[in-house]
């Protein structure tokens, strides 16, 4: 297999510490690279979830109109499937 050259820019800090984690893997930084671009090749796409920590506005809204109504005595609640199919068929 032939090889190449990968040219990346990272934060000089961000470079040392994860060059210490390697090191105490037995990995070199070019090894622990390689292991991520195939492990991106057999999950053909990115090998890890990529999520945001926070939930967005919408998100945030729904979740307290969930818990008003789960709180609301006013609101209607259904104890199984046919109750609530009922309901929506009114």
């Amino acid at each position: 297999m032939e090889s190449t050259n990968l040219n990346i820019r990272t934060d000089k800090e961000i470079k040392t510490a994860a060059e210490k984690i390697f090191a105490e893997l037995g990995l070199t930084m070019t090894t622990a690279v390689n292991i991520f671009l195939r492990q991106t090749i057999r999950e053909n796409g990115i090998p890890f979830a990529l999520k945001l920590d926070v939930p967005n506005d919408t998100t945030l809204a729904a979740i307290e109109e969930g818990r008003r109504i789960a709180y609301d005595p006013s609101v209607r609640g259904y104890t199984n499937m046919e109750e609530l199919k009922a309901a929506l068929e009114q």
